[in-house]
Order: C-alpha cells, then structure tokens, then sequence
C-alpha cells in the first residue's frame, strides 16, 4: 500500500511538472504559429524540446525519489529524451489527426495530445528511469 501511495505521490508531482512543461511547450507552439507563422506540425516539435527540457529538471529534482542512471546523467538524459522522441512521435501522430482527421483547432488537438503523452511518458520514465534495480 505505501508503494502505491509512492507512485500516486510522483505521480501527481509529474503531473504538476508536466503542467509546467506543456506551457511552456503550448506557449512556445501557439506562439510560433500566431506570432511568426511557423507551420503547426514544425512548431510542434520546438515547443516539445522545451517542454522536454523542463519536464526533465523538475523530474530529477523534484518529483522521483529513485534515479537508476544517477551515476550516469548522460546515460540518464539520453534515456529520457528517447522516450520523449518516441512521445514526440505520439505527439505529431495525435495532433495531425486531430487537425486533419477531426477538423479540431490547433491548441484543442494539442491538449488532446498532450493527456495521451502524459501516460504514456510518466510511465515509461517511471518503469526505466526512476525506480530501484
């Protein structure tokens, strides 16, 4: 049972860092297509990369207790950004098919994304990255 309030406890600290991570991410991509005229599946990716950046200081700082690779931040970070590439990848899939599929506006399609991302990113850094051996 303590376990389990464990990874609810990470869990809702990932969710409060993630928030922080998409708007940086949502600012980042609204801005780019409103402000500068960047198309959306290209703004996409420079929004994650920063959102990328602040999910990963507020995980190693803030919300998991274990780090696996913590002798190895390289290793650790590589890890890390491979899974939010293969997230990046759930990203574009999700929000291409919102815009093009469903006839949903931009930032609609990117928070539809951003649940399905979530899932998927804590509990893939959860299970490989932050947990004990």
């Amino acid at each position: 049972m303590s376990r389990l309030l464990g990874i609810a406890h990470e869990g809702a600290r990932y969710l409060a860092a993630s928030a922080l991570a998409l708007a940086a991410d949502l600012g980042t991509y609204s801005a780019l297509i409103r402000l500068a005229g960047v198309h959306y599946l290209a703004a996409a990716p420079i929004g994650f990369a920063l959102g990328l950046a602040t999910v990963y200081a507020l995980s190693v700082r803030w919300v998991f207790r274990h780090r696996r690779l913590k002798d190895n931040a390289r290793a650790e970070f590589l890890l890390f950004a491979l899974i939010g590439f293969a997230g990046l990848l759930i990203n574009e899939g999700v929000i291409y098919a919102g815009v093009e599929w469903f006839g949903l506006v931009y930032e609609p399609a990117k928070l539809v994304s951003a649940g399905i991302v979530f899932c998927f990113n804590f509990g893939s850094r959860k299970l490989l990255l932050f947990t004990r051996y």
